[in-house]
């Protein structure tokens, strides 16, 4: 084998670095002179490209070692470039002149059978003491695994990628389709609440001359009476119909306003006791409301409250048996609530029944029954409990009868924040004909009861008192009151419906109105005072801002009418 041209100096150093070089199992090393004639081919070239060393050893890269071939060809391509001759016949593969002369590859190396793999090669120039490039030095290793490596990776990127692409277009997808159903929700509740809305004139005016023929003189004959029954039978029975739609559009269109606040239970079983009582008797069912040994109190809209019960009630009463009985019970449930039961002793209900009770128009094969129902009761009951904060559940047996219970947060008694009350009331020291008249509109007892209390410390003003809307309004044109205190969530007619047909009236438009409300958010507040009110209090009632407010009310009362004193 030909020595390869080495710089002078230790000659037992170049020995033993050529020997090192040809012994290397793990790295190709090929040598050429400076015109590509192969001078060093060793182990490991031998190995990788299977050709022996007596095959390559002073030839120019035959055709068969290929990347060998066009690694010496690169090289030489180099030496080109420094303005070296190339043997006639070599075909260089030029390559870009930015690039120095050593420098690392990936290649593909051709073995003598044809097979290829690929490698990793570093070109190395070979220069005498005089800087003179004299032959080149071509340092290769097996890249397979590293290739097999990046391969892999590559397609587990790949999928990755794929992944996420079909991972952000399922998500963009289910945007679109959860956005499609909000639409679609409000489109469904907005259109029910406007038919609903619509469907009341023309039942208004059934309704109305039904009941007036009935009423005639001389009255209806006997045929006559039964067409009327029934057409007024129909007309309430839609009405009720009506009455559920909206509460349901508005609920799952999310326009149900609460207003939650502390309220005693014993004054909504007194109330339900009465609103239900006639239809119970009726049919001859013996109503039990329970006689509490303490009062309950709950964190609740008191009008939600009363509609949930009525509609527990009633149906209790509707699908009982004849002579049957309702049982109502109050108690505490599970912490920090407190659990109202209804219990009938009717036919019950099959487990399959049961798990279909809060379904939408589900009547349970109630369908072709003897008594009427819109299955729509259940589900705004339900629905109304849990937007207080409460829950629903049921249990029955057939034959024996079934129990529904709420439970609603449990709640304080309602009481006055603390204050020095006699730092801020007036001595009992005024004639009582010049008091000023206050008018309080609230259907909640508990907070009747407190405004009275304060009022009656206050000698300079003497109470009215209003449970609706309605009446509030016919006791504000009968007696003129000097400054009007309402409640903005009234049953029938709210706050701000009674405001405006206050304002809307030239006999009460000057009267100075204060709300009093549980909703208590800034909002609420500003929507209150766009709406007219003098001001808008919130409860609990703070003692010092309620006297003042009221203070500033009978000012205005006198500047602006001169009815207070």
């Amino acid at each position: 084998m030909k020595t390869v041209l080495l710089p002078e100096g230790n000659a037992l150093k170049a020995d033993a670095l050529q020997l090192a070089i040809h012994n290397s199992a793990n790295f190709s090393s090929i040598a050429t002179d400076a015109q590509g004639v192969i001078q060093i081919f060793n182990v490991g070239a031998e190995r990788m490209l299977g050709y022996s060393a007596a095959e390559v050893v002073n030839q120019i890269t035959p055709a068969g070692i290929s990347d060998a071939q066009e690694i010496i060809a690169r090289a030489a391509a180099l030496s080109l470039e420094a303005g070296m001759d190339i043997r006639p016949g070599f075909e260089a593969l030029v390559f870009k002149a930015s690039r120095g002369i050593e420098d690392i590859y990936e290649l593909t190396y051709i073995r003598k059978d044809g097979s290829r793999f690929p490698a990793i090669v570093s070109v190395s120039p070979l220069r005498d003491a005089h800087e003179k490039i004299i032959g080149y030095l071509l340092m290769g290793t097996d890249n397979t695994a590293r290739k097999q490596v990046e391969a892999e990776q590559y397609l587990l990127d790949q999928r990755l990628r794929e992944q996420q692409l079909a991972l952000q277009e399922t998500n963009v997808a289910l945007e679109a389709a959860r956005a499609a159903a909000e639409k679609a929700n409000r489109a469904k509740s907005d259109f029910l609440s406007s038919m609903s809305h619509e469907l009341r004139t023309p039942l208004n005016a059934v309704l109305g001359f039904a009941q007036l023929l009935a009423s005639d003189k001389p009255p209806p004959t006997t045929s006559q009476q039964r067409s009327l029954d029934q057409i007024l039978k129909g007309g309430w029975y839609l009405l009720q119909l009506i009455n559920e739609i909206l509460d349901l559009a508005m609920i799952e269109s999310g326009k149900v306003t609460m207003s939650q606040e502390s309220m005693g239970l014993t004054e909504v079983f007194k109330d339900c006791q009465a609103m239900i009582g006639p239809l119970a008797d009726k049919r001859g069912i013996h109503l039990v409301f329970p006689k509490l040994s303490r009062r309950f109190f709950v964190h609740a809209d008191r009008t939600r409250v009363k509609q949930v019960m009525i509609n527990l009630l009633s149906n209790a009463v509707k699908y009982n048996r004849r002579g049957g009985m309702v049982a109502v019970e109050c108690g505490e449930g599970r912490e920090g609530m407190v659990r109202i039961s209804v219990t009938d002793n009717g036919a019950g209900l099959s487990p399959d029944q049961v798990d279909k009770l809060f379904q939408p128009f589900n009547r349970l094969g109630q369908e072709d029954g003897a008594e009427e129902g819109t299955g729509i009761g259940l589900v705004v009951t339900k629905q109304l409990t849990e937007l207080m904060g409460g829950s629903i559940g049921v249990r029955s047996n057939e034959g024996t009868g079934t129990t529904f219970w709420i439970e609603l947060v449990a709640s304080d008694e309602p009481t006055l924040e603390p204050m020095a009350l006699d730092e801020l009331l007036l001595p009992e020291t005024q004639d009582t004909e010049s008091q000023a008249t206050l008018l309080y509109i609230e259907d909640n007892p508990a907070n009747l009861a407190l405004v009275e209390q304060l009022i009656l410390r206050r000698s300079d003003l003497k109470l009215l008192t209003a449970i609706d809307g309605h009446m509030g309004i016919q006791l504000a044109q009968a007696y003129q009151p000097d400054v009007i205190l309402m409640d903005i969530n009234l049953p029938g007619i709210s706050g701000y419906g009674c405001l405006k047909i206050l304002q809307d009236n030239p006999a009460t438009a000057h009267i100075p109105v204060l709300a009093l409300s549980a909703n208590a958010m800034p909002r609420d507040i500003e929507k209150g005072m766009e709406a007219g009110f003098l001001r808008y209090l919130t409860k609990p009632i703070n003692v010092v801002e309620f006297m003042s407010a009221l203070d500033m009310a009978l000012e205005f009362s006198v500047v602006h009418t001169g009815n207070a004193s």
